[in-house]
């Protein structure tokens, strides 16, 4: 049995892993293609990823499906592949935001309340600007860059796995059993309804901050997170722009970013800007994961700004597509709506 995975992504590296697994379960023992244009994995969407596994912090904001897959990312990236830490995350907000807080807390659920002193305990460099919080202590997060790093690592060691790099597998021979295309926004050629949402972010190096668990900072007009890096930096993001262009970052989008960090904590204002960066997220009008089977092709798509938090489920979903005929309604159904509608994010 050959198994082609196209893309080295987040979706693509999990979906290779989790192939793997299901088929030493079942008493397989396929070969495992996988094929990036790129010249080495992760330079995607997953490159510039902030790497929050924060299921119930995202239902603030999304379809309780995305909470409820996101769920299973917990234990894959802390137990199947440890490369996550489990601190917990932040989400706070000014006082004359606070309305913005008691929004949040209403939509989400698995979190405490803190006040000052209860904030000071986790993060004491936050207690002087913020007098309210809110804590999703199971939740985790990662360095992406890393994640991806341990995901070859674990298959480039499987016998029976073979990367092929810079190959654009459209000039490859459809010779393969199975086909598992995980290109993101890359395959909107071939998915009817594929957008693009740009993201921008930034990382900041400062010796003065210490966090050590992600940090939403809630705003009507400008939210934003930072995550700390096992480096000693912070990745700081936040911009969803309605646009499908690569590469470019905004001088607007890097105000608003430095702008919103400073007021987490002012001695960003000095931090150094190592790193800025933008790409674009694949997604569909209602901003929902799908897994698309054509015959012996699944497209694994449509993760939007969830992708490790996402791509984990789709990828035991796919697996099991390929391995036991199984079906999943809950991400190959796809819902009517009318053209262009699209849930706000």
């Amino acid at each position: 049995m050959r198994i082609r995975v196209i893309g080295a992504g987040a979706a693509g590296l999990t979906a290779a892993y989790e192939l793997l697994q299901r088929a030493r379960e079942t008493g397989r023992d396929p070969m495992l293609e996988i094929v990036e244009k790129a010249d080495k994995a992760g330079l995607g969407c997953s490159f510039y990823a902030g790497g929050m596994i924060a299921p119930w912090c995202e239902a603030e904001s999304t379809e309780p499906l995305v909470a409820n897959l996101g769920v299973e990312a917990l234990e894959f990236w802390t137990r199947i592949v440890p490369v996550a830490e489990r601190r917990g995350s932040l989400v706070v907000a000014r006082p004359r935001d606070r309305s913005e807080l008691v929004q949040f807390s209403k939509r989400t659920s698995h979190f405490a309340t803190l006040d000052r002193a209860g904030l000071a305990a986790l993060e004491p460099d936050l207690a002087d600007n913020f007098e309210l919080a809110l804590y999703f202590a199971e939740e985790a997060h990662l360095a992406p860059r890393a994640a991806m790093a341990e995901l070859v690592r674990l298959l480039s060691i499987e016998p029976n796995v073979v990367f092929r790099y810079g190959v654009d597998a459209a000039t490859l021979p459809d010779d393969c059993d199975w086909t598992l295309d995980c290109r993101g926004f890359a395959a909107k050629p071939d998915l009817t309804g594929l957008r693009g949402v740009k993201g921008e972010m930034m990382i900041l190096r400062s010796a003065d901050v210490k966090l050590s668990r992600p940090v939403r900072m809630l705003h009507p007009r400008h939210p934003v997170y930072i995550v700390p890096r096992p480096d000693g930096t912070f990745m700081v993001g936040a911009t969803m722009i309605e646009n499908e262009e690569r590469a470019r970052v905004t001088a607007r989008s890097l105000v608003e970013l430095v702008n919103s960090a400073f007021a987490i904590h002012p001695a960003f204002a000095e931090a150094e800007v190592v790193e800025t960066g933008s790409d674009v997220r694949p997604s569909f009008s209602d901003n929902l994961p799908r897994i698309k089977r054509e015959g012996r092709r699944l497209y694994l798509n449509g993760l939007y700004r969830h992708g490790f938090l996402l791509s984990p489920a789709l990828a035991s979903r796919a697996a099991r597509v390929v391995f036991d005929e199984a079906y999943f309604p809950e991400v190959m159904d796809e819902a009517v709506k009318p053209p262009g509608q699209r849930r706000a994010s």
